[in-house]
């Protein structure tokens, strides 16, 4: 498929692939973060009217519906796996973070009748954040992550293409816009992540969703922690994208006015 202008930043090479982020450590150049910067003003704009449709009782989600069944999370030797490994590394509101990015990605796939390799969305929301536990030095703390999904997916045989699709879910889901063009796995991560920690498109979802997610995996000291990971995060990798979000998306005011309740 060809993709056209900005949307190269999140296909094959560009910021955010797992070729780049492994070349690179996750650090940006000049042009790459002028680029994120601008993404990310559309971003709030696209945050703030979603938010006010919700207070002018106007969002999709009111009507919109997702069967609970289509949520169940895949049962494989993979996410079996993936499991293991998360529930070895992360703390709790960490891993509970990591079911509902699956939940409410995977929701929004439903509603945008997008189909995705569940195994792969789930094992990718799974050890996503694996990195900002175990990482260390200079580099992206997704790298980390994404090395403990190829070791994961080596020891269960996945193939080749799937487990860069994996990975590459991995090192792209915290670049400030992930487009379809990049796979469902990839854009279906990163909506379901950015949900969680901003509540963006949030407005999308059934309320019965946000509900049931929340009840099941709830948020217990999530807000707190994650602030402070990423805190640490934009201090260790100064030129990555940690650190931007926080200087120019205000990322740590958002983690703390997402629309839930800890």
């Amino acid at each position: 498929m060809a993709v056209a202008g900005a949307d190269r930043m999140n296909t094959g090479n560009g910021v955010g692939s797992t070729d780049w982020t492994m070349r690179t450590g996750g650090h940006l150049g000049p042009a790459e973060k002028r680029r994120l910067v601008a993404y990310l003003a559309r971003v709030h704009l696209t945050n703030a009217v979603g938010r006010l449709s919700v207070v002018a009782h106007l969002n999709p989600g009111r009507n919109a519906y997702v069967a609970p069944a289509r949520l169940i999370p895949p049962d494989s030797a993979l996410t079996r796996a993936a499991s293991d490994a998360a529930h070895r590394i992360l703390p709790t509101p960490l891993l509970q973070h990591s079911h509902r990015t699956y939940q409410f990605g995977r929701a929004l796939g439903e509603l945008e009748n997008i189909e995705v390799d569940t195994e792969l969305l789930y094992t990718a929301a799974l050890l996503h954040d694996t990195g900002l536990v175990t990482a260390s030095g200079l580099d992206d703390f997704t790298l980390a992550s994404a090395r403990l999904a190829r070791d994961v997916a080596e020891q269960v045989g996945l193939s080749t293409a799937a487990t860069k699709t994996l990975q590459t879910a991995i090192t792209m889901h915290h670049s400030p816009r992930v487009t379809l063009a990049a796979g469902p796995v990839a854009y279906l991560l990163a909506a379901g992540a950015g949900l969680d920690v901003t509540g963006l498109r949030c407005w999308k979802l059934p309320r019965a969703t946000l509900a049931d997610t929340l009840r099941v995996h709830p948020r217990d000291e999530f807000t707190a922690l994650f602030a402070r990971a990423w805190a640490l995060e934009a201090a260790r990798v100064p030129q990555g994208r940690a650190r931007l979000l926080r200087r120019y998306g205000a990322f740590t005011v958002a983690i703390r006015r997402a629309p839930f309740d800890d």
